[in-house]
């Protein structure tokens, strides 16, 4: 996917990069047979349980925290069955059993589907849970787990991440207590923080160097390999013993846009390869899937299961898309296409809402967020982005997309 002088070099053993992405890495670090140990015990130097002897779900070292964990894991932030929820039941039986969550998915219906579900399997100790709070303070993160603990219905998480932080100072001393105080206290496992705005590089360079952050999850897939700046901050993280933990990994464009490629594989399809291609990348430990079907589940256990790697065409056809859909793919980078304006207009904000609107299927969602931007903000003429289209790495048409937005969202 990535040539190799898009990377940076490191004579260093535990510095992996993307280097061996057409040589087999997946099937390499997939290693047949190894499936991810329930983390409650990893810990405490249990055996495997059976379930998970039986997945054939791979594992990767999880930083330097001296467990491993799946490659994959199920994300929630959708639409879940408060009384039996499929999904959640298949990734069970096919041994996904990390459920990633967060207080704000479906205001606290995720959690409340997932204290369900562990009522109906073999319990809180088969499965991994990470829950995120969106809270800037110390004393509101706190609240967070505590708040995440009693609607999941568990006296610990396994993960708790910082939700979507875009500022730096999230990563000052305060807040790198509070998580050690956190795991001292046993709320949790291991402490981190997600981010998917412009400073992701920033952010995990200030981590790197800092310390006191056990995992990043960060938007990561097949747009993004070119990127020399974030691959140099993926490395910093990799080095310093931070598990690494990718979202958005399909890097969604309208569907009927991903058609023009037509994309052609006797082994996977399109979800699939996508999937595999991040997979090839050893620094990153696990990637969360929001899987909302029962054959996405199908899907993605197959693809992770598989120890066969994408062909020198198959990536080929991954660049093609990039390529060719890269003016509707926002990367998230308001820094750039914001600063140029007099007044806040948000532009990332209201393009990533139209992409769940047209990618995810969340339509309800997409409009109730859409709607929780001031009126304000939302209000643009098309001279005023002049500049920010000019700023744009994508090259997108902010004008339109905006009206886009504005047209079924609003």
């Amino acid at each position: 996917m990535a040539r190799r002088s898009d990377l940076e070099t490191s004579s260093k053993p535990r510095q992996a990069g993307r280097r061996s992405f057409l040589k087999g890495a997946v099937a390499s670090a997939a290693s047949a047979g190894v499936a991810a140990m329930p983390f409650s015990t990893v810990a405490a130097g249990q055996a495997t349980s059976q379930l998970a002897q039986k997945s054939g779900i791979p594992s990767r070292e999880f930083g330097n925290t001296g467990i491993r964990v799946p490659i994959m894991q199920l994300g929630t932030s959708q639409r879940l069955d408060q009384r039996y929820d499929k999904v959640m039941h298949r990734c069970f039986k096919a041994g996904v059993t990390w459920f990633d969550t967060a207080l704000s998915y479906g205001w606290g219906s995720s959690h409340r589907a997932i204290k369900n579900f562990i009522t109906q399997v073999d319990g809180r100790e088969s499965l991994w849970l990470t829950s995120k709070s969106g809270s800037g303070s110390v004393s509101g993160l706190r609240k967070g787990v505590d708040e995440a603990c009693e609607e999941l219905g568990t006296d610990y998480l396994d993960l708790y991440l910082m939700h979507g932080i875009d500022d730096l100072r999230m990563l000052d001393p305060q807040y790198l207590a509070l998580g050690e105080k956190l795991k001292a206290e046993g709320k949790t496992k291991f402490f981190g923080f997600s981010c998917h705005d412009g400073n992701v590089v920033e952010l995990m360079n200030k981590a790197a160097k800092t310390g006191g952050i056990d995992a990043i999850l960060f938007r990561y897939n097949f747009r993004r390999y070119g990127d020399l700046a974030l691959n140099r901050a993926i490395d910093a993280c990799h080095r310093a013993g931070i598990g690494l933990l990718a979202m958005k990994t399909q890097g969604s464009v309208p569907r009927d846009l991903e058609a023009v490629v037509d994309f052609r594989s006797e082994d996977f399809t399109l979800g699939q390869a996508k999937l595999k291609s991040v997979w090839a990348d050893e620094r990153i430990a696990s990637i969360v899937s929001e899987m909302d079907s029962v054959k996405y589940v199908r899907e993605n256990v197959a693809a992770a299961r598989s120890e066969k790697s994408l062909t020198a065409e198959e990536s080929h056809q991954l660049n093609q898309l990039a390529a060719l859909t890269a003016h509707y793919a926002c990367n998230g980078c308001n820094h750039l296409c914001e600063s140029t304006l007099d007044r806040r207009v948000a532009i990332a904000e209201q393009l990533r809402y139209l992409m769940y609107y047209e990618c995810y299927g969340k339509t309800d969602r997409a409009r109730e967020l859409y709607r929780t931007i001031p009126a304000t903000a939302r209000e643009f003429s098309d001279s005023e982005l002049d500049q920010a289209c000019r700023v744009c790495p994508q090259g997108i048409d902010i004008p339109a997309r905006l009206r886009r937005a504005r047209e079924v969202l609003a």
